[in-house]
């Protein structure tokens, strides 16, 4: 379904719905009254069927006007795929940063599936930013004056300091940048964190322009493939940002390997979990699994796109049937891979056995990892991954691959077992292992539960955001 007409959807990025003209053009002069008079912020018009006034703003004159202000950029928010750019925002607004976060979606259904962002609706909201539609092209172009006169009217001082030095490096090409960057121009940011890497390929600009310092976070994917085809795609990342941040260790050999300089100032900062929302309470792993009464229940959650490995996961559950092992393995995901999944749970006569359960809320998460017996993620390539984390704070034993970083999250042999990726032959034993034996289990689901309270807490992780972006701006 379309967020708007003047905006791309979450589902097709690429997708608009036309609209006529005159519409369009009553619509522009709404706009324009609107936008001059507040700010492009909270949740859009369109989608909460509520109006956004200028109440939502949030000046530099405002809340938090002691602390420097942050402005974390991302596609979409708030996203379930990524709780935990929620946790984080939530967290540093309790450590008292003034965060505003600039989008360029946000959907109205996404909110709704987190009640945290509901248990403070109009801080939270007022503090989302969205920014001005990039299609179709003729609206942008018709709105490209609106958001130069908005700037100019809300911050001269900055518009007019970005357009010369953007001209000087840029010429009439500033023109475009500017209204990419109008949110952000009005933001007045002392500090800016492009929370995926790529989105700062382009923007390394806004350092010069809007004197502000810039980290760039680098999450998996962003190093794994991303521009791969072209050597220098992150050059300029490696030049200007002020600090990195890194899942771990291996993302940071791997962008050192991209030709980051390994003297550049970064951290090493993983995921961390809300470990009172993933409470496994008095969980208890009994009795043999894998039998006709007692089936080896398995689960896995993540998007249903290519580099979670589900193929190859299935393959596992197969040769458990194959060896007379019962079993019921459900999957929690949506994505763009979901047919292919689909398929491969046909093609391999898996009806019965595998359940698709699609994008869930982080409530049925929980409870259907308080259903299972392991936990399995079969990904390809794979940054970190937030559920094989919130796998563990609920005392389940994993098996996953060795790809990428997984191998810093799940500590091989202790809370889990660590197999070669692309190995369903491996998957299957450890699974088969892990059935019959419940006292490994349950120590194992016991370790994963103290790893994840030791080394994986919001409010730790929070604190070493607080300590990076301090010496950013340092």
């Amino acid at each position: 379904m379309p967020v708007s007409n003047s905006r791309t959807t979450l589902e097709n990025p690429g997708a608009f719905v036309p609209v006529d003209a005159g519409r369009a053009i009553r619509k522009l002069a709404r706009m324009f009254m609107k936008y001059l008079k507040g700010s492009r912020t909270g949740l859009d018009s369109e989608i909460s069927h509520s109006p956004v006034t200028s109440d939502y703003a949030v000046s530099r004159m405002g809340s938090h006007s002691d602390a420097p202000r942050l402005c974390m950029v991302v596609h979409a928010f708030p996203q379930l795929s990524e709780t935990f750019i929620v946790s984080k925002f939530l967290g540093l607004l309790q450590r008292g940063w003034d965060v505003i976060v600039v989008c360029r979606q946000s959907q109205w259904r996404e909110w709704e599936r987190f009640p945290e962002l509901a248990a403070q609706h109009r801080e939270t909201r007022r503090r989302v930013w969205i920014s001005w539609p990039v299609r179709p092209r003729w609206l942008a172009r018709l709105l490209a004056p609106l958001s130069l006169a908005r700037c100019m009217l809300r911050n001269p001082r900055d518009t007019v300091r970005y357009l010369r030095r953007g001209w000087t490096c840029f010429g009439v090409g500033t023109l475009r940048r500017f209204y990419l960057d109008a949110e952000l121009i009005l933001a007045q940011p002392d500090l800016i964190h492009f929370e995926f890497a790529p989105f700062a390929v382009d923007s390394m600009h806004l350092k010069d322009l809007l004197d502000s310092r810039v980290v760039v976070s680098f999450r998996g994917y962003d190093l794994n493939y991303v521009g791969l085809d072209n050597p220098g795609y992150y050059d300029d990342v490696w030049c200007c940002a002020d600090a990195l941040h890194l899942l771990g260790e291996d993302l940071w050999q791997r962008a050192q390997r991209r030709g980051c300089p390994p003297d550049k100032t970064h951290a090493l900062i993983p995921p961390a979990i809300d470990t009172a929302s993933f409470d496994p309470g008095e969980r208890r792993h009994t009795g043999v699994a894998g039998t006709p009464e007692s089936p080896l229940r398995i689960l896995s959650v993540g998007r249903t796109i290519w580099k979670k490995g589900y193929e190859y996961a299935l393959q596992a559950v197969q040769l458990l049937v194959d060896w007379g092992v019962h079993c019921e393995y459900r999957i929690i995901g949506d994505g763009d891979y979901l047919d292919a999944v689909a398929f491969a749970q046909h093609q391999l006569g898996l009806k019965a056995i595998v359940q698709l359960f699609g994008a869930q809320p982080r409530s049925e998460v929980r409870a259907q990892m308080l259903w299972a017996d392991v936990f399995l993620h079969a990904a390809v390539s794979e940054g970190f991954c937030n559920a094989v984390m919130e796998a563990q704070a609920m005392s389940l034993p994993v098996v996953c691959t060795d790809a990428d970083g997984l191998p810093e999250n799940v500590a091989n042999g202790e809370t889990g077992f660590v197999v070669p990726h692309r190995d369903p032959q491996s998957m299957a034993e450890k699974l088969a292992l892990l059935a019959r034996d419940p006292d490994l289990r349950q120590r194992m689901g016991q370790a994963g539960r103290k790893r994840v309270l030791t080394h994986f807490q919001l409010p730790e992780q929070i604190e070493r955001f607080g300590s990076l972006y301090s010496l950013a701006l340092s």
